[in-house]
């Protein structure tokens, strides 16, 4: 399989480093699982979803937050979908055209 797609890797909201300091690699679908959850939480709706509490305003966060990752093209559409592990964190799996399925857990 070709590597397409690369990334540093970022852990608790910084970079993580290997042993000699330097910045870690991610490659492909742990790279698109990646931007998946940097777009989530740069578009506001994990927040957003943190402080609804109507089940039927927060079903309609979880389609703008579909509709968001599936428009990335390296998604096939009609494929994500969302687990609400708790109130706070997600569970995001969708499939890519490429690298199989994708999961990420999204904090709000």
């Amino acid at each position: 399989m070709v590597d397409r797609y690369f990334d540093l890797l970022i852990n608790d909201r910084d970079f993580s480093l290997n042993n000699g300091f330097e910045p870690v690699i991610t490659k492909n679908e742990l790279s698109i699982g990646q931007d998946i959850k940097h777009a989530i939480i740069e578009s506001g709706l994990a927040t957003e979803l943190v402080a609804e509490r109507s089940p039927t305003l927060r079903y309609d966060v979880f389609t703008r937050i579909i509709l968001l990752v599936e428009s990335d093209r390296r998604i096939i559409p009609g494929t994500a979908h969302i687990k609400e592990e708790t109130a706070e964190r997600l569970y995001l799996t969708a499939d890519t055209y490429d690298f199989g399925k994708v999961g990420v857990t999204i904090n709000g």
